[in-house]
Protein backbone atom coordinates (compact mmCIF):
# COMPACT_ATOMS: atom_id res chain seq x y z
CA UNK A 1 0.00 0.00 0.00
CA UNK A 2 1.35 3.50 -0.59
CA UNK A 3 0.42 6.49 1.82
CA UNK A 4 0.85 9.96 1.05
CA UNK A 5 0.86 12.25 4.17
CA UNK A 6 0.29 16.38 3.42
CA UNK A 7 1.53 18.60 6.10
CA UNK A 8 2.45 22.23 6.12
CA UNK A 9 -1.29 23.80 6.03
CA UNK A 10 -2.41 26.80 8.16
CA UNK A 11 -3.57 30.05 8.48
CA UNK A 12 -1.37 32.85 7.18
CA UNK A 13 -2.68 36.58 6.58
CA UNK A 14 -2.93 37.73 2.85
CA UNK A 15 0.53 38.31 1.34
CA UNK A 16 1.84 35.20 3.40
CA UNK A 17 3.74 32.42 2.63
CA UNK A 18 3.58 28.69 3.50
CA UNK A 19 5.34 25.15 2.69
CA UNK A 20 3.41 22.14 1.58
CA UNK A 21 5.07 19.02 2.37
CA UNK A 22 3.79 15.57 0.83
CA UNK A 23 5.81 12.16 1.93
CA UNK A 24 5.41 9.14 0.04
CA UNK A 25 5.56 5.74 1.95
CA UNK A 26 5.22 2.08 1.37
CA UNK A 27 5.53 0.03 -1.34
CA UNK A 28 7.02 2.39 -4.47
CA UNK A 29 9.19 1.19 -7.07
CA UNK A 30 8.80 4.11 -9.16
CA UNK A 31 7.40 7.83 -8.94
CA UNK A 32 5.88 9.35 -12.17
CA UNK A 33 4.63 12.65 -11.75
CA UNK A 34 3.62 14.59 -8.44
CA UNK A 35 1.47 17.46 -7.97
CA UNK A 36 -0.75 19.31 -5.72
CA UNK A 37 -4.39 19.63 -5.86
CA UNK A 38 -6.90 21.96 -4.09
CA UNK A 39 -10.75 22.61 -3.44
CA UNK A 40 -11.80 25.47 -1.66
CA UNK A 41 -15.73 25.37 0.07
CA UNK A 42 -18.84 25.09 -3.03
CA UNK A 43 -16.25 24.41 -5.68
CA UNK A 44 -14.44 21.47 -7.62
CA UNK A 45 -11.22 20.30 -6.95
CA UNK A 46 -8.69 21.95 -9.67
CA UNK A 47 -5.43 21.47 -10.34
CA UNK A 48 -2.82 23.67 -8.80
CA UNK A 49 0.97 22.57 -10.38
CA UNK A 50 2.71 19.25 -11.50
CA UNK A 51 6.19 18.17 -11.67
CA UNK A 52 7.96 15.47 -14.06
CA UNK A 53 9.93 12.96 -12.60
CA UNK A 54 12.33 14.84 -14.68
CA UNK A 55 11.69 18.20 -12.58
CA UNK A 56 9.50 20.03 -15.02
CA UNK A 57 7.00 21.85 -13.47
CA UNK A 58 3.61 23.45 -14.40
CA UNK A 59 1.16 25.40 -13.13
CA UNK A 60 -2.46 26.94 -12.97
CA UNK A 61 -2.42 30.60 -13.92
CA UNK A 62 -3.89 31.33 -10.76
CA UNK A 63 -0.83 30.27 -8.74
CA UNK A 64 1.73 31.52 -11.77
CA UNK A 65 4.69 33.10 -10.55
CA UNK A 66 3.42 33.15 -6.87
CA UNK A 67 3.82 29.40 -6.41
CA UNK A 68 6.74 26.69 -6.56
CA UNK A 69 6.50 23.15 -6.60
CA UNK A 70 9.27 20.63 -6.20
CA UNK A 71 10.72 17.36 -5.19
CA UNK A 72 13.16 15.79 -3.05
CA UNK A 73 13.71 12.03 -4.84
CA UNK A 74 15.66 10.28 -2.42
CA UNK A 75 12.64 11.10 0.18
CA UNK A 76 9.96 10.62 -2.35
CA UNK A 77 8.58 14.01 -1.20
CA UNK A 78 6.57 16.84 -2.97
CA UNK A 79 6.53 20.29 -1.80
CA UNK A 80 5.03 23.52 -2.77
CA UNK A 81 5.95 26.78 -1.49
CA UNK A 82 3.34 29.67 -1.84
CA UNK A 83 3.96 33.30 -1.41
CA UNK A 84 1.68 36.15 -1.80
CA UNK A 85 -1.05 34.47 -0.80
CA UNK A 86 -4.55 35.66 -1.47
CA UNK A 87 -7.58 34.99 0.45
CA UNK A 88 -8.86 33.06 -2.79
CA UNK A 89 -6.24 30.93 -2.08
CA UNK A 90 -8.23 29.23 0.69
CA UNK A 91 -8.77 26.02 0.41
CA UNK A 92 -8.19 21.94 1.08
CA UNK A 93 -4.73 21.28 -0.58
CA UNK A 94 -4.43 17.67 -1.78
CA UNK A 95 -1.18 15.68 -3.03
CA UNK A 96 -1.35 13.36 -5.58
CA UNK A 97 1.16 11.11 -6.85
CA UNK A 98 1.45 8.77 -9.56
CA UNK A 99 3.27 5.66 -8.43
CA UNK A 100 4.33 2.44 -9.66
CA UNK A 101 4.58 -0.60 -7.24
CA UNK A 102 6.71 -3.08 -9.18
CA UNK A 103 8.14 -3.53 -12.31
CA UNK A 104 5.15 -5.46 -13.59
CA UNK A 105 2.54 -3.76 -12.14
CA UNK A 106 0.86 -0.64 -13.87
CA UNK A 107 1.35 2.67 -12.57
CA UNK A 108 -2.01 4.06 -10.29
CA UNK A 109 -2.28 7.67 -8.98
CA UNK A 110 -2.29 8.01 -5.13
CA UNK A 111 -4.11 10.54 -3.17
CA UNK A 112 -3.02 12.42 -0.20
CA UNK A 113 -6.49 13.14 2.52
CA UNK A 114 -5.72 16.81 2.49
CA UNK A 115 -4.13 19.58 4.43
CA UNK A 116 -6.03 23.07 4.99
CA UNK A 117 -4.47 26.41 4.05
CA UNK A 118 -6.36 29.30 5.33
CA UNK A 119 -5.73 33.03 3.90
CA UNK A 120 -7.35 36.08 5.68
CA UNK A 121 -8.17 39.66 4.28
Amino acid sequence: QVQLVESGGGLVQAGGSLRLSCAASGSIFRINAMGWYRQAPGKQRELVATITGGGSASYADSVKGRFTISRDNAKNTVYLQMNSLKPEDTAVYYCTANVARSWTMRVMDYWGEGTLVTVSS
